[in-house]
C-alpha cells in the first residue's frame, strides 16, 4: 500500500514563505513524476508544479519565480518551497505521485492535502 504524508502548511502573512514536504512510503514501484496541486475555495484543483524522475520541472504561470519544486529520490520525498506568498495562494495543497508498476501500469496517488492560508 502506498502512503503519501504531507507536511508544512500553515498560516502565513503576505510576502512570507513556507516549505511543503510530501514523503512517499509503502510498497513502491518506480516513481515517475511527483507534483503539487492546489484547490482554492470554490475553484477546481489546479497544477502548481511537477518534477520528473530526471529532474525536469514544470510550473503554473501564476507561481513561476516564486515557487520551487524539488525531490529527493533516495527519500522518496518531494518539496515545494513557496516564497513571496500572496492571498491568492490560499488553498489546500495536494501532493501527487505517478508510480509505474512493472512495464506498463502507471497509477496516480494523492496525499490528503495540507492547508495554506495567506492572510494578514
Amino acid at each position: 500500500q502506498v502512503q503519501l504524508v504531507e507536511s508544512g502548511g500553515g498560516l502565513v502573512q503576505p510576502g512570507g514563505s513556507l516549505r511543503l514536504s510530501c514523503a512517499v512510503s509503502g510498497s513502491i514501484g518506480s516513481i515517475v513524476a511527483m507534483g503539487w496541486y492546489r484547490q482554492a475555495p470554490g475553484k477546481q484543483r489546479e497544477l502548481v508544479a511537477d518534477i520528473t524522475s530526471g529532474g525536469s520541472t514544470n510550473y503554473a504561470d501564476s507561481v513561476k519565480g516564486r515557487f520551487t519544486i524539488s525531490r529527493d529520490n533516495a527519500k522518496n520525498t518531494v518539496y515545494l518551497q513557496i516564497n513571496s506568498l500572496k492571498s491568492e495562494d490560499t488553498g489546500v495543497y495536494y501532493c501527487k505521485v505517478d508510480i509505474m508498476w512493472g512495464a506498463a501500469v502507471l497509477l496516480p496517488y494523492w496525499g490528503q492535502g495540507t492547508q495554506v492560508t495567506v492572510s494578514s
